[in-house]
């Protein structure tokens, strides 16, 4: 078995049993419990129910999904369904180095000031002692996200859907990402969304980020792969033609469509967020569905090869903007640089439990390894 399938079928088995918390439910409905009687009026009493996580999506920044119940001062009922952000513990040897929960919080309140659907964020704490880490509560919207677990491109509503359906779905996303990338980023301030990174401009600091990030991860086991990517990267400058707030993890696991049809009406996980170009939430929602579309191509299954297909995203975003999107190749392998970094360390995190075995070739940990190597090569794109 080639190593790309081994490592897709791994991805596929595995992956919806990865660790992602250790943290006690009842302990932490109890303290938010506490936490809410502090910031409602006095006698609200609040009630919490119990807390649950969502399975199908997300290993990074831990999700609490609960309803709550209150007393209003006039004597009337309150109350409503709600998403906590809680940054994870570093016990549980979290994704990222560090875990903004204000930036995120600043984002979704800039986001919406600007037209983007996103939840409303009721409450932001950043002592840490109250429910152990940094969190904030939102207000939880109704409708259906494409499941990662198990992937959108092999069951569900998506690929149920017909092609023209997708169609209007991948259009409406786009249209969404560009109402992010319409944020006014030059009248107000958005000091909180630059990368502390060396470089003269956002995607020179959006990138040396990611390197702090693969250094942070390759403190005892490089990978000569992605190293080569970012020497790729750099010898290819792309042009910059753009300054705006990067979404950052633009794929559509991460949106919330409408229970009935597929317009987008939540932007969820701002945790990747930034100043950057255009062109990098383009290129992630292209690679990311590339991700998963030659791992089935790897297992024989045939996924959805004409869903987000780089041009089309391409071709909708110049029609709704006018910007003319610019080296969208690049920005592609940059995707899947940044992607083989998360999944590094996901690998390590995995190992960390006990749910995998190291692997001996640090390059192996890339699940997209053979499409990594191609888009260096150029053999990916012929």
């Amino acid at each position: 078995m080639a190593d790309e399938e081994a490592q897709g079928q791994m991805l596929d088995e595995d992956i919806d049993s990865v660790v992602r918390t250790t943290r006690d439910d009842n302990v932490i409905r109890e303290r938010l419990q506490s936490y809410l009687a502090s910031q409602l009026p006095g006698g609200a009493n609040p009630q919490v129910s119990e807390i649950s996580s969502p399975s199908a999506s997300g290993m990074s920044s831990e999700t609490l999904l609960f309803d709550a119940t209150w007393t209003e001062a006039g004597g009337g009922a309150g109350g409503g369904a709600f998403v906590g952000r809680m940054a994870p513990s570093q016990a549980d040897h979290p994704t990222f180095p560090t875990y903004d929960m204000k930036m995120q919080a600043d984002v979704l309140r800039l986001a919406k000031k600007g037209g983007v659907p996103v939840p409303n964020v009721r409450w932001i704490e950043l002592d840490p002692d109250v429910l152990g880490a940094p969190f904030f509560v939102m207000e939880r919207l109704s409708g259906r996200v494409p499941a990662d677990v198990p992937t959108y491109l092999s069951e569900g509503w998506v690929f149920d859907a017909t092609s023209e359906e997708r169609k209007v779905m991948q259009d409406n996303t786009v249209a969404a990402i560009a109402t992010i990338h319409a944020i006014d980023v030059d009248n107000q301030d958005v000091g909180f969304l630059e990368f502390d990174e060396p470089g003269d401009t956002p995607l020179r600091r959006h990138v040396a980020n990611q390197r702090s990030y693969y250094e942070w991860i390759a403190t005892t086991r490089r990978s000569p792969l992605i190293e080569r990517a970012f020497t790729f990267l750099e010898s290819n400058w792309p042009k910059e033609t753009s300054r705006v707030v990067a979404w950052g993890d633009s794929r559509i696991g991460n949106i919330m469509y409408s229970g009935d049809g597929f317009d987008p009406v939540a932007i969820l996980d701002w945790e990747m967020a930034g100043l950057g170009t255009r062109e990098i939430d383009l290129g992630w929602l292209a690679f990311m569905h590339t991700f998963f579309q030659k791992l089935f191509e790897q297992m024989g299954a045939p996924g959805l090869p004409d869903f987000l297909k780089a041009d089309d995203l391409a071709e909708t975003y110049e029609k709704l903007t006018g910007h003319v999107v610019e080296d969208l190749r690049w920005y592609q392998t940059y995707g899947a640089l940044r992607h083989a970094i998360i999944m590094s360390r996901i690998s390590e995190r995995m190992v960390h439990f006990g749910q995998a075995q190291p692997q001996e070739d640090p390059d192996n940990r890339i699940p997209h390894r053979a499409t990594l190597e191609g888009m260096l090569d150029g053999s990916f794109w012929d």
